[in-house]
C-alpha cells in the first residue's frame, strides 16, 4: 500500500458518512457506510486473525479511499443508496432497477374504479395500493381472478367516457359495461369493496361475506346470482389454499433469509400479510467479497428505496451495524413505526430459518445453472472455433418499414443472462432508403469505434442474418481496425418449399451459424443449450429493435395527425406535448382534459380526440 494512502487512513475522521474504495484507475469498487468512518475503514486493514475473503484483494485492487461526511447515520444510509446506484460498484449488491416491483392501484373515490398497474406508489395518493408483486406472472394471475370473478372495468378513463358500445369483456360476462349502461353505483361499489378485501389479504372476512350472499340469494331463489357468487367463493378459497399460514395475522412482516457460498450470495424475501405468505422472491449476487452483514444492510436500503412496500415488521437472519438508522429511515418513509428483529427462538426464528432454507435452495439451483453455463460456453467456444469463452456476447439487428424510421439495436448477455444496462438503441443517420446492409454497417462502426476508445468490447459479436450480414460485420471490424474479435452470424429457421420436404422430415430449415472464411454454415444440434443461448440473444435483439422502431413510428404518425388537424399549429402542438408529456399521453387524453391546454377550446378538443382515437397505428408489418 502506498504511503499517501496510509497517511489518508491515519487521518480519517471518527464521524458518520460513506466511504468509497477505488481501484488504481480511480473506478469505485465498493461503497459502504459507517457511524465512525475511522473505525470502519481501518478495520479492513487489521490483519491479525482476519480471514475475511476480500482482505487479500485490497493490496492488489485498492488505489484510493474517498470519504463523504454526513450529519448522522441515517443520512449516511440514504447517501449509500444514491452512491451505489450512481457508481454500480463491483463488490456491492445491485438491484437491477425498481421495475422489479409492481403494484396495483384502486381509486375508490371514482364512481366506477378500475385496477391500474403501477411501478411505484405516488406520495400522498389517497387511492389504495396493493403489492408489491414480484413478477408479471403473479400479477397476471391476480388480475385474472379479479377480472373473472369481481368484474371491475379494465378500460382506461378516456375509453370509459367516450365508448359508444360495450367491449368484448362485457360480451363474455366479465364487465358490467358502465361505459355504456347505467350500472348502479352501489352495486359496483360492492365489487370494489370485495376486491379490496381480496387484495388486502382479508380472505376470511371476504369468504364469510360471499358465503352469506350466496345463502341469501339461494333462499330468495335468485339461483343464477347464487351460482355466480359460489364461483367467486371457490376462486377465493383456491387462492387462499395456496398461501400458507405462517404466523399471527395481526402484523405485516417481511422475512429475510441469506445463504452464502463463497462469493455467491442469495437473499430470499418472504412477504407475509394477514398471517399468510402472499409472495416470495429470491435475489442472487455474484463476486461479493465483502461481509454478509454489510451486503444485507446495503440490500435492504436498495430494496425499500426501489419501491417495495414497507411492512410493520422485518425479521432478519443476522444483526448488522446501522440497524437503528435503517429503522428510523423506514419509519420516515412509511409514516409509522417499523420493527427490525433478529429472532433467537420460537416461531419467528422458525420462519427466518424457512427463509434461509429458501435462499439456500435457490442458491443451489443458481449455482447448478452456472455450472451448466460454463459447459455451454465451453461447447460454443469449441464448436465455433472461438478464441476465448464467450462470457460477454453482443447481438445486433436492424428494423425498418420501407426504409422509414430505421433503427438498430444492440443487446448484451453476460454469462448467459441479459444485462440491460448494456443494451443500446441506434437511430440510422447516414443511410436513406431500404439498405439493411448499409444500416448494419453504420450501427456496427459506431459501436466498434466507441468500444475501441473505451476498451469495452465483447468476447463475441453475433449478427442477425446470413453470410451477407457477416461480411458487413467483417468489413466494419477491418475499417475500425479492431482485430481479434470473434464474430458470427445466425440465420433464422425458415419454412422449406414443398419440393424440399420429404415425408416425415422437418418442414423448416435448421438455425444456421455462419463463420468467417468458411463457406458452409454450421448447424448446431437442436434443443441444445448453446443453440438456445444464441437464439435467445437473437430474438431479444429483434424484440428490442422492433419496440424502438414502433415507438418512433407511432410518434411520427401522431405528430403527422396533429399537423393535419385544422386549428393546430406549431405552438399548440408544443403546448399539448408539454402538458401530456408524450404523444401517447395526448392520444389517451379526454376532450375535457385537452381543454386544459391554453388555446384549446372544447370544440377543438373534441375534434382532436375524435381524429387521434381513429388512428390505426399498428397495422403495418415490421422487419
Amino acid at each position: 500500500m502506498n504511503a499517501s494512502l496510509l497517511e489518508k487512513l491515519d487521518n480519517l475522521p471518527a464521524s458518520p458518512g460513506c466511504y468509497l474504495f477505488k481501484d488504481h484507475d480511480g473506478k469505485v469498487i465498493y461503497v459502504g457506510k459507517a457511524l465512525s468512518l475511522r473505525s470502519r475503514v481501518r478495520s479492513y486493514f487489521g490483519r491479525s486473525g482476519d480471514s475475511r475473503a476480500f482482505i487479500p484483494l485490497l493490496d492488489d485492487l485498492l488505489g484510493d479511499v474517498e470519504v463523504l461526511l454526513t450529519g448522522n447515520e441515517k443520512e449516511a444510509l440514504i447517501l449509500e443508496n444514491t452512491l451505489i446506484k450512481k457508481h454500480r460498484p463491483r463488490f456491492n449488491v445491485m438491484l437491477r432497477d425498481d421495475k422489479a416491483f409492481i403494484h396495483l392501484r384502486l381509486d375508490s373515490t371514482q364512481p366506477y374504479p378500475r385496477l391500474e398497474i403501477i411501478r411505484r406508489p405516488r406520495a400522498g395518493d389517497s387511492a389504495s395500493t396493493f403489492g408489491p408483486y414480484s413478477s408479471a406472472a403473479s400479477i397476471r394471475e391476480t388480475l385474472r381472478i379479479v377480472n373473472r370473478h369481481f368484474q371491475l372495468r379494465t378500460c382506461s378513463d378516456a375509453e370509459l367516457r367516450n365508448r359508444s358500445r360495450p367491449c368484448l369483456e362485457h360480451m363474455i360476462g366479465r364487465c358490467p359495461a358502465p361505459c355504456v349502461y347505467e350500472v348502479p353505483v352501489e352495486q359496483y361499489a360492492q365489487s370494489v369493496r370485495e376486491v379490496q378485501l381480496f387484495l388486502g389479504g382479508k380472505g376470511d372476512e371476504l369468504t364469510s361475506k360471499l358465503a352469506a350472499r350466496m345463502q341469501s340469494a339461494s333462499a330468495e331463489e335468485r339461483f343464477e346470482e347464487a351460482a355466480r357468487v359460489r364461483d367467486q367463493l371457490r376462486a377465493v378459497e383456491r387462492s387462499l389454499e395456496r398461501q400458507r399460514v405462517v404466523q399471527d395475522g395481526s402484523v405485516e412482516r417481511d422475512i429475510f433469509g441469506v445463504h452464502r457460498s463463497g462469493p455467491h450470495l442469495a437473499i430470499a424475501v418472504l412477504l407475509v400479510r394477514q398471517g399468510r405468505l402472499t409472495d416470495a422472491q429470491t435475489f442472487h449476487f455474484t463476486k461479493q467479497e465483502f461481509p454478509t452483514e454489510e451486503l444485507l444492510s446495503s440490500f435492504l436500503g436498495l430494496y425499500y428505496d426501489g419501491g417495495a412496500s414497507i411492512p410493520r415488521q422485518l425479521l432478519l437472519p443476522l444483526a448488522f451495524d446501522g440497524m437503528q438508522a435503517l429503522r428510523d429511515w423506514l419509519a420516515d418513509r412509511s409514516g409509522r413505526a417499523v420493527q427490525l428483529l433478529v429472532p433467537q427462538r420460537g416461531e419467528k426464528l422458525r420462519v427466518v430459518e424457512m427463509a434461509n432454507a429458501n435462499a439456500e435452495q435457490a442458491a443451489k439451483e443458481e449455482l447448478s445453472r452456472g455450472d451448466d453455463l460454463e459447459d455451454t460456453l465451453a461447447r460454443l467456444e469449441r464448436k465455433l472455433g472461438l478464441s476465448r469463452p464467450p462470457r460477454i456476447i453482443e447481438c445486433y439487428d436492424i428494423s425498418n418499414f420501407q426504409g422509414t424510421e430505421s433503427v438498430g439495436s444492440g443487446v448484451c448477455f453476460v454469462d448467459g443472462r441479459p444485462d440491460k444496462s448494456r443494451y443500446r438503441r441506434y437511430r440510422i443517420r447516414r443511410v436513406e432508403g431500404q439498405d439493411d446492409f448499409a444500416m448494419l454497417y453504420e450501427v456496427l462502426t459506431r459501436r466498434l469505434r466507441k468500444g475501441k476508445a473505451t476498451g469495452e468490447l465483447p468476447d463475441l459479436l453475433v449478427i442477425d442474418g446470413g453470410k451477407g450480414q457477416l461480411n458487413v460485420a467483417l468489413a466494419a471490424l477491418r475499417d475500425c481496425e479492431v482485430p481479434g474479435l470473434d464474430v458470427i452470424s445466425l440465420a433464422k429457421s425458415r419454412p422449406l418449399d414443398q419440393a424440399q420436404i420429404v415425408e416425415g422430415s422437418a418442414t423448416h430449415s435448421p438455425e444456421r451459424v455462419f463463420l468467417p472464411n468458411i463457406k458452409d454454415p454450421i448447424v448446431l444440434k437442436q434443443n441444445t443449450s448453446e443453440l438456445f443461448l444464441l437464439t435467445r440473444l437473437r430474438d431479444e435483439a429483434h424484440r428490442f429493435a422492433i419496440t424502438y422502431h414502433r415507438k418512433l413510428r407511432d410518434r411520427r404518425t401522431l405528430r403527422s395527425a396533429l399537423e393535419e388537424i385544422p386549428g393546430i399549429g406549431a405552438a399548440r402542438r408544443r403546448a399539448l406535448l408539454k402538458r401530456f408529456g408524450s404523444v401517447k399521453g395526448v392520444r389517451e387524453a379526454s376532450a375535457e382534459e385537452l381543454t386544459g391546454v391554453s388555446g384549446i377550446s372544447l370544440a377543438l378538443a373534441e375534434r382532436i380526440a375524435a381524429i387521434l382515437k381513429g388512428d390505426k397505428l399498428h397495422n403495418a408489418p415490421y422487419t
